[in-house]
Order: structure tokens, then sequence, then C-alpha cells
């Protein structure tokens, strides 16, 4: 196995990958009683329309897909509930989709081998028939209804639809009930077997375990698995300008809402390393926008604000500063926004005092699996490999990169949404 020093964490992660192409990645904590395992495919919700392996013909398939194939996986052919199992064992178990990616995991402090054994089998073990098909979609038709009426899904849904023209970003990861309709058992096997070979997944490891031992249940579960050519993903030919720049609607809500995202295409930055690039934004961001930020004083002392949060949007093409909030004065706060982006002052003293927060967070983040996981977790899709050096990258920063890359962005291209309480007028 590759080993690799995660500096300044006091950590050694050990990666290899099989003759099929799964990723195995490892990281021993001798300190701690418990473990996590997520075992993973870099497919999720955005991915609609591929050319399957050794086809040449591109197929589209519904919305919402690789969301509902997640529930189907807990569906065995024997009848047998992989929740029921790791219960029994004293161990927790989860999935979850999001654009990019989805997951199974298990974690606990005891039998480790037996319930590393069976989440690599029961993944692999796929049972899709018309009945059981059918059956789900009004389960996930009735979870879609009831993420719909909260308010902030109803708030960010139309923000997506508001900034994106056809990726599919600004679909909901759970598809539309319309799109669910249309799932068969045909479309399901057709993206597994697709997205759930051996070349698209990785099995991600962090805690107290058995390495050599974990690693032959591996060989033995995953050797046997054949990996197919990768499918080919359709390129997603998304405009650079929001699709609306503006838009209100109603819902049951007492204090209004307001979500703006400012759009950002990644060929108008220059050229920059993924990584560096995210740093730098979420750096620019946090400046303006963080909880100790002169914006964020002086709306809270002007009594605009209820909660606020920003978040990015990072697609391979584009990023998108994403920013939700409630307020009684929703235009006020709008306008205080616009104001704070189109002047983004940079402080350096700021800039500095950030740097030494974020590399705190990294060296501190050592002592928690769970933050651990899910940091490496994040690397694996988003950058494809196990950052070793975050803290040197971050040391690296300075302020004068950071003041040309925002002098690159238009702060015109934004898309501002307002959600009113129903007896409001629009």
């Amino acid at each position: 196995m590759k080993k690799i020093n995660l500096k300044n964490l006091d950590l050694t992660a050990y990666t290899e990958t099989l003759k099929n192409g799964l990723e195995v990645i490892f990281v021993p904590f001798e300190n701690k009683t418990n473990y996590f395992v997520s075992y993973a495919t870099r497919f999720g919700s955005e991915i609609t329309e591929f050319t399957p392996s050794g086809s040449k013909k591109a197929v589209k398939v519904p919305d919402g897909i690789a969301h509902f194939l997640e529930h189907k996986m807990f569906e065995q052919e024997n009848g047998e509930d992989p929740f029921t199992y790791f219960s029994k064992s004293g161990t927790g178990a989860n999935a979850s989709t999001s654009y990019n990616s989805t997951q199974y995991i298990c974690y606990g402090t005891k039998n480790f081998l037996d319930n590393l054994r069976y989440l690599i089998q029961y993944v692999n073990q796929p049972y899709y028939t018309d009945e059981n098909v059918e059956k789900e979609k009004g389960i996930i038709a009735e979870e879609l209804k009831m993420y719909a009426d909260l308010p902030d899904v109803q708030l960010e849904t139309r923000l997506r639809e508001n900034i994106y023209h056809i990726h599919p970003r600004r679909v909901d990861i759970g598809g539309t009930e319309e799109e669910i309709y249309k799932i068969t058992k045909e479309d399901l096997y057709l993206c597994y077997n697709n997205f759930y070979s051996p070349n698209h997944m990785f099995l991600l490891v962090v805690g107290n375990f058995p390495i050599d031992e974990a690693m032959q249940v591996i060989h033995e579960e995953l050797d046997k698995k054949d990996n197919l050519p990768k499918a080919k993903i359709s390129p997603i030919k998304e405009k650079n300008t929001v699709r609306k720049k503006r838009d209100s609607f109603t819902s049951s809500i007492q204090v209004p809402k307001i979500g703006m995202g400012l759009k950002i295409a990644v060929s108008e930055l220059g050229e920059f390393d993924d990584l560096e690039l995210d740093l730098y934004l979420t750096m620019f961001s946090t400046m303006l926008f963080g909880s100790s930020s002169l914006f964020r004083e002086r709306v809270r002392n002007q009594k605009l604000l209820n909660n606020f949060f920003t978040d990015w949007d990072n697609i391979d093409d584009y990023k998108t500063l994403m920013i939700l909030a409630s307020t009684n004065e929703p235009e006020q706060l709008l306008q205080e926004i616009r104001m704070e982006l189109s002047s983004h002052e940079l402080d350096q003293d700021m800039f500095n005092r950030m740097k030494k927060v974020w590399i705190a967070n990294e060296v501190k983040m050592a002592d928690y699996i769970d933050s651990t996981v899910n940091n490496i977790y994040d690397d694996l899709i988003r950058y494809h490999k196990v950052i070793p050096n975050k803290v040197d990258v971050i040391r690296k920063m300075n302020i004068k990169t950071l003041e040309k890359i925002v002098n690159s962005i238009d702060f015109d291209n934004i898309s501002e949404v307002i959600m009113l309480p129903q007896d409001m007028e629009k």
C-alpha cells in the first residue's frame, strides 16, 4: 500500500488501487476505539446523461435516479434488511446521495470485519423488480412532497432554478414526482452497472481497525468484481449568465426570506489549481460575510438579520456563491449584500487572521474521526485524491492573488429571490 503522510495532522493515510480500479483508503487512529467505513460511488443526481460502457449512443435517465437507486440498495433479494443486520451487531448505518456522489456507511466499535464484509456485499447485490420499483415510487414521491413543503427548500430550489439554465443542479437531488414515475428497473440496472463499477468507486476506512485483515476482506470481496470501461458523461453546455436576475413568491412563513446567487465562470478567473481556487473563493466569502465580518456586525446593528447562511456551489465550470437569509427588510438586506459585493474591500489583517484560524481548524480535525472522514471524503469527490498538504496550501495563500481573482469576477451576474409571507404583496 502507498503511504501518504498527512502533513501537520500527525496522521498517515494508506492507499491502494485494486486491479479493477477500486480505490481503497485507510486512515488509522490507534488512540480511538471506533471506526467509520464509507463505500462510495462518484454518481450523484447531476449525472443524468451519459454514454454507457460499450455503447456509442448517449442516454438520458430521469432526474432523481441516483437517489432512487440509493433507496433500492436496501432491499435485498433474500428479504434481509441491512439496517436490521447492522443494528443487531451494535453498529450504525446510513446512506446519502448528493449532487456528485452516493455513499453507504457503517460505524461502530465492534464487529468491524463482519460489518465491513456485509457492507461491501449488500452494495454489490442490487435487486430491482417491476413490483418493488413501482412500490418505491410512491414512497419517494411522499418524501419529495414533505421536503417541498419546507420553506428553506422552496427558497433554495427557486434560487437554483433562476441561476442555472440547463444544469442538473437546478433540480432537487431527489428529482421531481413526474420524473420519479418514469424510472424503470432497466434504468436502475443501467445506472448501477455503469457507475457502481469499481473504477467509479472508492472505499474509505477511518479509525481503529486491523489494516491487514481489512485489506484481506476487501480483496476477497472485491477482486472478483469485474471492471467495465468508464461510462462517458455527457458535457453540460451551461450559459455563463444567470437565467433570471430577479424573482419573488409567497409561502407559509412568518418572516420574509431572501436568496442570492453570484454565478462565476471558472474560465474567467485565470489558471488555478482546483483546491487553490476553492480556498481563495471561500476566503473571499468568509472575509465579506463570515460571522466576524464587518458586514455581519453592520446588518445586525441595523436589525436586518434573523439568520444568515453562505455556501459555495462547486461545479467544474462554475462557482456559485449561495446566500440565504431571513429578514424583516428583504429589499434593504439585498441592497446591503450588493453593496458589500461591489466594494469587496479586502483587509490584510483579517486575511492573516483567517489563515491562522483555518490552519488551527485543519490541525484540530485530526482529533476527530468524523471530521477526518468528512474532509477526506470531500477531497476524494471534489479532487479525486487525498490532499496531504492542505495546511501548506493555506500558508502559501496571499492577498494579492485573492485580489486578482476577485477583480476578475462579474458582480452583476447575480440572481435574487424574495420569499414573502402569504399575507404580504409581492
